[in-house]
């Protein structure tokens, strides 16, 4: 972000006069200059539409969707909560909510689809299948994601540990163990958690293999990721849409099951058994 906006300052005086006003209007609103079409920025700073296309192609992109999508990506990680409110706002408008919620939901999945790499995906199932101690973190909205994961890997797993923690300290002092042979799994999507960021480069500096689950390859935790599942998420004013990621959890739960199939399939016969005997379930819909 700093990058972009330093290059539109630098070149202030070399642009027309449309393309100052552009200029300026992106440098006190790059929030909201994100989410506008090339016409209704136009609109707004008073410049045809050609005019806006002309002036992402003079800083370097190849049309206006690609300087829009790069100032979408990167103004993520800086934006406020009021300031996620007050985009989502302008972009829902006063039409249903419901609709364009769920509607933008499947597309988050459509995009995570063609992203992620089938081959990054396989060698994350390989690697925690293999692992002797499995290790799993997301913090804040995130850590509802690895909850979700920590609970399966319990069922088909002896040893896998949620790291949930309040300080910096309580966090070291659950990984301190972490090995070769173990796998680290880090969950954060922006605004990303600094405490995953440490905690995946030190499960690397320990000989682990680390697994993150994230937004995009530019994701501070993707420098650190022996195999790096990408996975779209987005602001829903601010609540963190989550439905991609989760889908790609769904999709490594059932990718480890079926490989361990046999194992599985003799836990959770047990398992039945338990819940049957101590009535964990409501039977018929019977209380």
């Amino acid at each position: 972000m700093t990058d972009i906006l330093t290059k539109i300052e630098t070149m202030m005086p070399e642009f027309s006069k449309g393309q100052k006003a552009i200029g300026r209007y992106m440098l006190e609103h790059y929030d909201k200059a994100a989410y506008l079409t090339a016409s209704k920025l136009g609109a707004v700073v008073r410049v045809s539409e050609s005019t806006v296309v002309r002036f992402a192609i003079e800083l370097g992109f190849e049309g206006y969707p690609e300087l829009q999508k790069s100032l979408q990506e990167l103004i993520r990680t800086k934006l406020t909560s009021v300031q996620r409110m007050e985009i989502t706002n302008d972009r829902i408008g006063d039409g249903e909510v419901l609709s364009k919620i769920l509607a933008g939901d499947i597309d988050k999945i459509r995009t995570t689809l063609d992203r992620i790499d089938p081959a990054a995906f396989d060698a994350a199932v390989d690697a925690i299948i293999g692992a002797k101690h499995i290790y799993i973190s997301g913090m804040r909205s995130a850590s509802l994601l690895s909850g979700f994961l920590g609970y399966y890997f319990n069922l088909m797993f002896p040893d896998v540990r949620t790291v949930q923690a309040t300080s910096s300290s309580e966090m070291f002092e659950q990984l301190f163990r972490i090995d070769e042979g173990d796998v680290f799994i880090g969950i954060s999507f922006p605004r990303y958690s600094k405490r995953i960021i440490d905690a995946i480069d030190f499960a690397k500096s320990k000989g682990a293999v680390t697994v993150a689950l994230t937004d995009s390859d530019a994701s501070p935790l993707a420098a650190c990721a022996d195999h790096l599942l990408i996975a779209r998420s987005d602001m829903a004013s601010f609540v963190d849409s989550y439905v991609a990621p989760l889908s790609v959890i769904n999709a490594l739960i059932v990718a480890v099951s079926k490989k361990k199939q046999q194992d599985v399939s003799e836990t959770f016969e047990k398992l039945e058994a338990i819940w049957d005997e101590y009535d964990v379930y409501a039977k018929n819909g019977k209380r």
